[in-house]
């Protein structure tokens, strides 16, 4: 596989916390919003950690240290304002932070504290970050848990509006129309119980985020 993949105009982010990669993005400048984030799956271990946010100094500065930086108090730098979203993009919006590599699908802190920067996350309908995105989050975290037995491959990404552009404050930040997400297990328990025979080894669903749409999430 290549990457970035052919097809998607989008900068790649090998997304690095404490010196370590942890996952990888395709990020939208223009958008000043992830496109899709691609992740091993580990089983969480121990409690979620605060949500410490961060951004990616390389898309302010190109030749800048590649590790993700959590924002600092007060002001942020000019450049890093317009390379991405910050922090006041979200503030008082009627948008929550919808990660697309969630925290509950990785076992070690550090990976779980990874997922925390806004080139993870997309501006997503409150009702459905909280109720069945994250309902499907968890469907899959206790499906792969139960009964895949060595790596899973995920990949969370957006479909943008094809005609009027929904942004926030003002063209700042892009919010997609859509939200999918999919996994594949190549090696996984044979005794699935009947209703999850049709969710290995590959599994899809797509969910609208349009304020007018309902929240259902749909298998594809």
């Amino acid at each position: 596989m290549s990457w970035p993949p052919k097809g998607l105009a989008g900068t790649p982010i090998c997304q690095r916390y404490i010196n370590q990669y942890r996952f990888a993005t395709l990020y939208s400048r223009p958008r000043r919003s992830p496109l899709f984030s691609a992740y091993l799956y580990t089983a969480p271990a121990g409690k979620r950690p605060p949500a410490s946010w961060k951004y990616e100094p390389q898309l302010a500065y190109p030749g800048a240290d590649g590790n993700m930086i959590t924002f600092p108090p007060g002001p942020v730098d000019q450049n890093v304002v317009d390379s991405q979203a910050v922090e006041m993009d979200y503030t008082h919006s009627t948008y929550s932070r919808g990660h697309l590599n969630p925290s509950l699908h990785h076992q070690s802190h550090e990976d779980r504290s990874a997922t925390f920067t806004l080139t993870n996350v997309v501006p997503q309908k409150e009702g459905s970050n909280e109720g069945p995105w994250k309902d499907l989050e968890q469907i899959v975290n206790k499906a792969l848990v139960a009964y895949c037995l060595g790596r899973a491959y995920v990949v969370t990404g957006i479909i943008p509006y094809q005609t009027e552009e929904h942004w926030l404050k003002n063209h700042r930040v892009a919010v997609p129309e859509y939200l999918w997400s999919a996994y594949c297990c190549p090696n996984y328990n044979n005794s699935l119980p009947k209703e999850l025979k049709d969710t290995f080894p590959t599994y899809a669903a797509i969910g609208r985020n349009d304020p007018n749409s309902t929240e259902e999430i749909v298998a594809c």
